[in-house]
C-alpha cells in the first residue's frame, strides 16, 4: 500500500477493557512521504504504574495535563478517514481504538497491515526477535523515542518502506486486509453511579475532569473504588 496512516498507542495496561490509552500518535504517508502528523497525550483519569511511567517515560503530571479521550478519538477518526492502518502488532491498537470508539458510539472499521506479521513471513532467518526495536536495529534505524507514541508509529513506517525495498516481489503480504474486532458490549453508567462519584470529588475537594459521557459502570465503580481507598468515604 502506498497510502496509509501509521499509527501507535501508549495504554496504561494490556487490556482495552479495563485500561485505558494515554498517547496515540500517527504518521499519514503517501507514495513514502509524511503528509501528516498526529500527536496527543489523554488524560486517564488514573494512576500510573510505576512499570508504565519507566516503560514510556510518560509522567502523571503529563497525562494529568492531557486531553479528553472523546476529543483525540474523534480527531483521529478524521485523520486516518478513508486510510488504512499500519501498526506493529497492529491488533492490540486496534482493539483499544476500537472499543474506545465504540464507548462513544463512532464506526471504526478499518483495513490494516501489521509488520510484526509481515517480518514473521519474511525476516524468518534474518532476525531473531520481531520485536519494533529489533527490526530498528536490522535496518539502521535510530527511534528517536522508542515507547512514545508518535515515534513508535514513525519507525513502523520507516520499517514498513524499509521491508517493501528489501522485498519488492512480495506484493501480497504487504496489502492491507480486513482488521476484525467485536468489542465486548458495555453498560453505561449510571446516573446513580455518576451522581455518587461527583460528590465524591466535591467532598474531597479533587480538581479534573471526568468523561461522563463514555464513562461504563465498570468505569464508574474503579473510579469510585479508587477515590475510596485514597481519600475516604464522605461523612
Amino acid at each position: 500500500m502506498y497510502e496509509y496512516v501509521a499509527f501507535d498507542l501508549e495504554t496504561t495496561g494490556l487490556s482495552e477493557e479495563n485500561d485505558e490509552m494515554i498517547e496515540v500518535g500517527a504518521v499519514k504517508i503517501r507514495n513514502c512521504k509524511i503528509v501528516g502528523k498526529y500527536n496527543q497525550i489523554i488524560n486517564p483519569h488514573r494512576p500510573l504504574t510505576y512499570q508504565i511511567i519507566q516503560l514510556t517515560g510518560i509522567e502523571q503530571e503529563l497525562v494529568e495535563r492531557g486531553r479528553e479521550k472523546e476529543e483525540v478519538l474523534k480527531e483521529f477518526l478524521d485523520f486516518c478517514d478513508g486510510y488504512p492502518l499500519l501498526g506493529h502488532n497492529v491488533m492490540f491498537d486496534y482493539r483499544f481504538m476500537k472499543t474506545g470508539m465504540n464507548r462513544l458510539g463512532l464506526p471504526f472499521e478499518k483495513n490494516g497491515a501489521d509488520t510484526y506479521m509481515i517480518a514473521k513471513k519474511l525476516l524468518k532467518q534474518q532476525v531473531k526477535s520481531k520485536s519494533l526495536g529489533s527490526l530498528c536495529d536490522f535496518y539502521h534505524y535510530t527511534n528517536q523515542a522508542a515507547h512514545r507514541a508518535y515515534h513508535d508509529a514513525l519507525a513502523t513506517a520507516v520499517i514498513y518502506e524499509k521491508m517493501k525495498l528489501q522485498f519488492p516481489d512480495e506484493k501480497e503480504v504487504f496489502l492491507p486486509k480486513q482488521l476484525q474486532f467485536k468489542p465486548k458490549k458495555t453498560s453505561p453508567a449510571t446516573e446513580k453511579q455518576k451522581r455518587y462519584l461527583n460528590d465524591l470529588l466535591k467532598y474531597h475537594k479533587i480538581k479534573g475532569t471526568i468523561a461522563f459521557e463514555s464513562m461504563t459502570k465498570s468505569d464508574a465503580s474503579k473510579q469510585i473504588d479508587q477515590i475510596i481507598l485514597k481519600y475516604g468515604r464522605m461523612k
